[in-house]
């Protein structure tokens, strides 16, 4: 039997108290699946970051429930939400939060070493995926020494070290100029899909979201397929 890599349910995202409630997610109802590509739209402000964090379990949800690989994780503690992130989940932001001490090669290790890699194998890893993402010459430099595209390159060559189940990204290329946007974003989903994981893309570009699986947008605090 196969299950959703990804199943929100009624989920529900609210703020303050009382008359003061700001609800931003009014029964999200989603499904991704193993190797779909699924692009999230809306327009600035309908939520679609609060709903990758309650998707990503660094935040919870008001009500409804979260489902990861069949996991209920919803009333899960901190603890075991942070071992759930490890073991699934992969991280690309608008902002590449590099460490800026660290190489391109060493920041891309890094969740390597913290699942308890040996060095060795973290390296070999590491080298892989930036050579894959064309940054074969950049390994030893650091992130004030990268450009803004390479950057991002390294920051989802990190995303996708430990071999995640679903990859989550808010506005990954949102940073970058519009041919530098394109080509990361190419990469981007040539690796997705030969890794064969799973994604769930934030963007506000009609063109970059058009060229994944599936859309989905979300209106006044519910999700609508396009």
């Amino acid at each position: 039997m196969t299950y959703p890599v990804l199943k929100l349910s009624n989920i529900k995202r609210w703020f303050g108290d009382g008359d003061k409630k700001l609800h931003v997610l009014k029964g999200v109802n989603l499904e991704i699946h193993k190797g779909e590509i699924v692009a999230l739209v809306g327009p600035s402000g309908s939520g679609k970051s609060t709903m990758l964090y309650i998707a990503g379990l660094l935040d919870q949800p008001s009500f409804g429930t979260i489902r990861l690989a069949d996991i209920a994780c919803e009333k899960m503690s901190e603890k075991e939400r942070t071992e759930m992130r490890r073991a699934y989940l992969g991280f690309v932001y608008q902002s590449h939060l590099l460490l800026p001490d660290f190489s391109a090669m060493e920041n891309v290790m890094l969740p390597q070493l913290i699942n308890g890699a040996s060095k060795k194998k973290a390296k070999e890893k590491a080298v892989f995926l930036l050579e894959k993402m064309g940054l074969k010459n950049r390994l030893r430099h650091r992130s004030g020494e990268l450009s803004g595209g390479e950057q991002q390159r390294v920051a989802i060559a990190r995303a996708l070290i430990n071999s995640p189940s679903l990859l989550l990204a808010d506005e990954p290329t949102g940073n970058l100029d519009p041919l530098t946007s394109e080509k990361v974003f190419a990469e981007l989903l040539a690796t997705v899909k030969e890794t064969g994981l799973s994604a769930l893309i934030a963007t506000h570009n009609p063109e970059l979201a058009s060229k994944m699986d599936r859309r989905v947008q979300l209106i006044d605090g519910i999700i609508e397929e396009v």
